[in-house]
Parts: C-alpha cells; structure tokens; sequence
C-alpha cells in the first residue's frame, strides 16, 4: 500500500537520497541535469510514493522543455525512481501512470525521456515518435524516447530539445 503526494520542498534530500541510491551521484553530469539547471519542475507532477511506514518508495520529476526552432512546449521525464527493495511491485508504473495522466488534464500534449525502450514501451513511449527529435550530447539518441499525449502532438515537430528558457 503506498500514498501519492505532491513532493514538497520539505521532502528534497530524502528524494535526493533515493535518486543517488538508484543512479549514483555522477547522474548530474548527464545532459538531462542541464535542461534542468535554473528550471523549476512542473510541481503537480512531481510524485512521491510513501508506503505505510512513511517512507519513499518512489519518486518521479517533470520539467518544461522546448523542442526545435518552433520551441514546441514538452515535458522532459525524469528521474522517475523505486528504492532497490521495493522494485518488482508495480511502483514505478503506478508513478508513471497516475503523473502522465495529470500531464494530459494539464494540457501538456508530449512527453519526451531518455531511457530503455523496452521498460517504457509500456507507457506508450518509443524512439519512432522521437525520429525527428535530438537531445544534448552526450546522449545516445537510441534513447531518447517520446510520447503524445494528444494524438498528432508531434506532428511537424522536430529539432533538439532544450531548456525551457532558451529562445
């Protein structure tokens, strides 16, 4: 059994705990820290997933980005997490399930991520959605990853994707 809340400022070194945990402090070199720098996440979208001890069993970010010359507005993914001992039990699809569908009441139409195809897949992600897309190096562009949250979303979308408040 685990609760949904929005993640506070309250909660941010024990969700950077969790991340470190699951992806090693040199995470922050990654291209995606750089769209991030100076951004603040979409907050309605930043979950929590405590069990019933209090706990965090999993933790999900999404931050506003921009994609090609248009500056098409999207959501970059990410980091989406579950502790080490709570893997297998579904949390990481609830986390995603429940904060996508927030994404599209929100009105945000695409989605786009770095990460395995075969894992997200399932959520309706996939390299062919990102054919037209680029992201920052260093970064294999077989991950990078996308999804409409609207059918046709990235219709005539394409470019690189940068930080929200570049032009």
């Amino acid at each position: 059994m685990f609760t949904l809340s929005e993640e506070g400022p309250a909660d941010s070194d024990e969700v950077e705990f969790l991340y470190d945990l699951c992806f090693a402090p040199g995470r922050r070199a990654l291209s995606s820290y750089r769209l991030r720098d100076g951004v603040a996440p979409i907050a309605p979208l930043c979950l929590l997933a405590r069990d019933e001890f209090g706990a965090v069993g999993g933790a999900i970010r999404y931050w506003p980005v921009r994609i090609g010359e248009g500056r098409a507005p999207a959501l970059l993914l990410g980091p989406v997490a579950v502790h080490p001992t709570r893997q297998g039990e579904g949390l990481g699809a609830l986390l995603l399930h429940e904060t996508l569908g927030r994404a599209r009441e929100a009105g945000w139409s695409r989605v786009v991520l770095v990460g395995d195809e075969p894992y997200y897949r399932r959520f309706g992600f996939g390299r062919e959605t990102a054919r037209a897309l680029s992201f920052p190096p260093p970064t294999n562009p077989d991950r990078l990853l996308a999804r409409a949250l609207e059918p046709g979303a990235f219709d005539g979308v394409e470019g690189e994707v940068r930080r929200w408040s570049e032009a």
